[in-house]
């Protein structure tokens, strides 16, 4: 016996929801991948991403997903045995360290907790210490999915500019952008990473990276630059030097459309949306871990991330039942917990094309989960989440 006929809510954080709008956009016939309409769609792309970002940047796009746009990122701007300082608060910024470290950087991770936000007081300690200014480059997520954290990365730029240091700051949005504010210009970040499978709405297979005028700088003279990734080739006179060969046409005509739809909701709108459907799902958990099973990965509920909520369990009997039967039972797919937390957690994903709906049927199987098999929980978590967005999406 199930429920689970119908369209399977995918409630993971990446790959999330297509619209129907963009799925539709990339069924039609290719078209000339050196001159015409591909040259605008190109452009439009690029326009759209300093309009999410908030920058005058240079972007440029990968057929990779948000692993490859790390390695273009540091190959275009670093050298052989430069140091870079990860600021671990998860998973995902030191995962960016450990790649840098295959290609012959000196990665030093500043060491963070699973369940805060990076410390700022003791990144300025740090780079303090470095008088002789080895290190390099920054690197930070704004997001980590794995722990659901969101890290102040204005406050990480000033704490950079109280000691003087001119590392490069290097900010991973793939978490992020486009579920909530990030402004690379006024906050200092010289590069930008980011991918199109989470905030921006498309399937997975293309990544980003914006570089201001100090990264640009440091590009020429680095030496870890290889051909595919090559920010001087990309800036080539040729359409297709663009994609360091064939473009993923049809995945751009997605994100073209992927990109109308964000521009024409409005950012603002956006974040707030994220915001409220967040605080939702943050009402709900807060009710079920009255039962003592569950409870809040982030601890301080100023550091949980609008996209995404992790969940822990004192039992993994207890998730492994809560992910069964939501999937076999109910035809929602929830997030596990990955890398540390693997086997510990549970993450509901709230990011991108989602709305009330959507984010009611995730949290409704969830709950539903726990009541058919008796899991400990605090009842009412749904409808919690209902008397929140009923109070504060008025008529």
């Amino acid at each position: 016996m199930s429920v689970k006929n119908g369209r399977q809510f995918l409630s993971i954080p990446g790959p999330t929801t297509v619209p129907d709008e963009v799925l539709a956009a990339m069924h039609r016939p290719a078209i000339d991948i050196r001159k015409g309409e591909l040259v605008d769609v190109t452009a439009a792309i690029k326009d759209g991403l300093r309009m999410i970002s908030k920058s005058d940047g240079t972007p440029f796009i990968y057929i990779a997903n948000g692993h490859g746009a790390w390695e273009a990122a540091l190959s275009n701007v670093l050298n052989r045995g430069d140091k870079v300082l990860v600021l671990e608060s998860g998973s995902f910024a030191v995962g960016w360290g450990q790649t840098g470290g295959t290609m012959g950087l000196d990665v030093e991770i500043l060491p963070g907790s699973w369940q805060r936000a990076v410390n700022v007081d003791a990144l300025e300690a740090r780079l303090k210490e470095d008088k002789s200014g080895d290190i390099k480059a920054v690197l930070v997520v704004q997001v980590d999915t794995a722990t659901s954290v969101v890290n102040d990365i204005s406050a990480i730029r000033r704490a950079i500019d109280n000691v003087g240091h001119d590392a490069l700051f290097m900010v991973d949005t793939i978490a992020s952008l486009g579920t909530m504010d990030f402004r690379m210009d006024e906050w200092g970040v010289d590069v930008t990473v980011t991918a199109c499978q989470k905030g921006l709405m498309m399937s997975p297979g293309i990544s980003f990276v914006i570089a201001n005028k100090k990264a640009l700088a440091r590009h020429e003279t680095a030496n870890l630059r290889t051909a595919y990734w090559d920010w001087t080739s990309r800036l080539g006179p040729e359409h297709y030097q663009n994609y360091a060969g064939t473009p993923p046409v049809h995945m751009l005509f997605g994100l073209q459309k992927a990109f109308e739809m964000i521009k024409a909701e409005g950012l603002e709108a956006i974040f707030l949306r994220h915001q409220l459907l967040a605080e939702a799902t943050r009402m709900a958990v807060k009710k079920w871990s009255e039962g003592g099973e569950f409870s809040f990965n982030i601890l301080n509920p100023a550091e949980r991330a609008n996209s995404v909520t992790t969940v822990l369990a004192a039992n993994d009997k207890s998730l492994d039942a809560v992910h069964k039967y939501c999937s076999e039972k109910c035809g929602v797919v929830v997030g596990v917990g990955i890398s540390q937390l693997s086997g510990k957690a549970l993450r509901i994903a709230h990011m991108g094309h989602i709305n009330a709906p959507m984010l009611m049927g995730t949290l409704s199987a969830i709950e539903m989960s726990m009541k058919a098999q008796d899991i400990p929980h605090g009842s009412g978590g749904v409808q919690a989440a209902i008397d929140y967005l009923a109070e504060n999406v008025p008529q």
